[in-house]
């Protein structure tokens, strides 16, 4: 888990990807050929984010595999899995103590343990993520997306850009 102290931006949101493809998913699963992220249609990896669309066009083409985006449906955001999964025990692991600094944040993430989930990973990012980025037309014009048939509004695959 990736904590941000800067802006919960799109960019943010990628490079917590990509921070955990090279920290694990790379060595997890080595034969990987694509990406599949379930994400909630709100904030700053929403369906409509340009941002959004446009950082993991750059995270596709830098790791040459395909990304597909499935977004669950506007309001359901109780529906993702890691809602219950994880952080329902991450609010239990740190409820009552004080979330004075960063790396006490960090810390109480990190100690927290589930049934399945033996070990949770987390980390601070320092980077910065400055807030009200901008996707022109044209850029949005470059990104290889594919719509898929069943709610291409909300479900797609970016792949890499040739060369």
């Amino acid at each position: 888990m990736s904590v941000c102290i800067d802006h919960d931006t799109a960019s943010f949101a990628v490079n917590a990807i990509r921070r955990w493809w090279q920290t694990m998913g790379q060595s997890r699963y080595p034969a990987a050929r694509s990406l599949l992220i379930t994400a909630d249609c709100g904030g700053s990896n929403g369906a409509r984010v340009r941002l959004w669309k446009r950082e993991l066009q750059a995270l596709a083409t830098e790791l040459s595999v395909p990304i597909t985006v499935c977004h669950l449906p506007p309001g359901t955001s109780k529906w993702n899995k890691i809602e219950h999964k994880l952080f329902s025990f991450i609010t239990q692991n740190w409820r009552g103590k004080p979330l004075v600094s960063d790396q006490s944040i960090v810390q109480l993430i990190a100690a927290t343990t589930t049934r399945t989930r033996p070990n949770v990973k987390a980390e601070i990012d320092h980077a910065t993520y400055p807030a009200g980025a901008k996707v022109t037309d044209h850029e949005m014009a470059t990104i290889n997306l594919t719509p898929h048939t069943f709610h291409g509004e909300w479900n797609h695959t970016i792949k890499p850009k040739p060369g």
